[in-house]
């Protein structure tokens, strides 16, 4: 029986284009929370983007692994942080001001500022940095969680700027949040949703058969891979989509939210969703449990 559903956020739950998690989405969220059953995101977003996204719904995000896993909470309590070291975020700050229409992007709580570009250059770029707000000289000595490299241009160039950050910076792992997105978040070496996804799980006392995982893009490869019942939709990126055990909708079509609601229906009888007994299972998806 499922116990836990975990999703990815953009273009998973909530399809492009939409200000927030449909009504739909949400009645299925509780759906599965009236039954004592856990929900929650695995997204590389931040905490404090939750809000607006599941439209101000606070019960509906109070648990979930959140920054690709970095940040992990249960019913609204922070139970796992993992922080970037700032030192090194300085120094890749530095080396991109030599690569044009790039920028390390630090999102401070909300106060979203660059390192590694000026103020003159981001104009250059026609609106490309609206997102950033200010420009500062220097990564600030505190504790900083999210960061992003803003990389304008073709997936072909993020893929060879992800290439050179990642044999100069060692300390971190560089993933694609969504492959229309100009980002290649940051990560700690070895850190991704997949770690939060398992700390979420050890703390609720849950076994990995007992979770499900919805995705769509690279950074959710690695959580998909870590639990027997992993799932994409059908716009998913084709390698992620061949990684997963079970496929199901478009995230346009709501598909997510029929799972819960599938997922809530089979645990009042103590059974297994209906979508995972049916003709979309891959016997050739990757298992690889979390280390």
């Amino acid at each position: 029986m499922i116990k836990l559903a975990l999703t990815d956020l953009d273009d998973t739950l909530i399809a492009v284009g939409n200000p927030s998690a449909s009504r739909h989405a949400l009645d299925g969220v509780h759906a599965m929370l009236d039954l004592g059953l856990h929900f929650g995101p695995a997204s590389g977003r931040v905490p404090w983007d939750l809000d607006w996204m599941f439209d101000g719904d606070a019960a509906a995000y109070a648990t979930g692994a959140v920054i690709n896993g970095q940040l992990v909470y249960i019913d609204g309590e922070l139970v796992h942080e993992e922080v970037l070291d700032t030192e090194s975020l300085q120094q890749m700050g530095e080396l991109l001001k030599s690569i044009p229409g790039t920028a390390l992007m630090i999102d401070d709580y909300g106060d979203r500022f660059a390192v590694g570009i000026t103020a003159e250059e981001m104009q250059r770029f026609h609106g490309a940095f609206d997102r950033i707000g200010r420009v500062r000289s220097r990564v600030p000595s505190k504790k900083i969680v999210k960061a992003n490299v803003h990389v304008v241009g073709n997936p072909r160039r993020r893929e060879d700027v992800r290439q050179l950050l990642s044999v100069d910076f060692p300390a971190f792992d560089f993933v694609f949040p969504n492959p229309k997105a100009p980002l290649v978040d940051i990560l700690p070496k070895g850190w991704g949703k997949h770690k939060g996804v398992d700390v979420l799980r050890r703390e609720l006392g849950l076994e990995r058969e007992e979770v499900v995982a919805f995705g769509d893009a690279e950074n959710d490869l690695a959580v998909l891979e870590s639990v027997p019942n992993s799932v994409t939709v059908a716009n998913a990126d084709p390698r992620v989509a061949a990684s997963s055990r079970w496929h199901i909708g478009a995230s346009a079509d709501d598909a997510v939210a029929d799972a819960l609601f599938d997922i809530a229906a089979a645990a009042a009888i103590g059974t297994m969703p209906a979508f995972m007994c049916g003709k979309n299972y891959n016997p050739h998806s990757v298992y690889k449990p979390v280390e």
